[in-house]
């Protein structure tokens, strides 16, 4: 890492590198490859501020072997704005900076943490689609997407949306 990157832990949909470096978010970011957060717990319980659904959080756990996987990025610090803006920074996520493990070492990452969270709350298909997707393409547990692959979820109604999200899971499968 230089002085111009920071490392970014995805958990979500930034996980799959086709959303992740799309033009309007980190066009710089490089996979570094997976990470671990541990004695967090993945949820699907934040709040959507666009669209209302829910989406991906990490919530501190006191279950033993608790651990979210996610993905670790290296991007320019020219685009920490970028990130903030499209993931709503102080909108529903607060900026956190975790130590996750990589590599068997523990290196602190910026992450995101949900402020408007909803227990009921379900991801639209498209949406966890997204987020499995990032995790085959990094290689994540099985287990782990096996888990990911059983969540809820509902159809969302906005078919351009649905279908332009989708259009992403294309792109990383080319």
């Amino acid at each position: 890492m230089s002085a111009n990157t920071f490392l970014y832990f995805a958990y979500g949909s930034n996980m799959l590198a086709a959303r992740l470096q799309a033009p309007e978010r980190c066009p710089s970011a490089r996979a570094r490859g997976v990470a671990e957060l541990r004695g967090y717990e993945l949820r699907w319980h934040k709040r959507s501020t666009k669209d209302h659904s829910g989406k991906c959080d990490i919530v501190a756990s006191d279950v033993s072997g608790a651990v979210t996987f996610g993905v670790l990025y290296e991007i320019s610090n020219d685009e920490r704005a970028a990130l903030d803006r499209e993931e709503g920074l102080n909108k529903g996520y607060n900026a956190i900076e975790p130590n996750v493990f990589f590599g068997g070492s523990p290196l602190p990452a910026q992450s995101y943490q949900a402020s408007i969270t909803d227990p009921t709350l379900r991801p639209y298909t498209w949406y966890r689609d997204l987020v499995i997707a990032g995790a085959k393409q990094h290689d994540l547990p099985m287990s782990y997407i096996s888990g990911l692959e059983s969540v809820a979820a509902d159809e969302d109604t906005d078919r351009v949306r649905h279908d332009k999200n989708m259009a992403l899971i294309g792109e990383a499968r080319a």
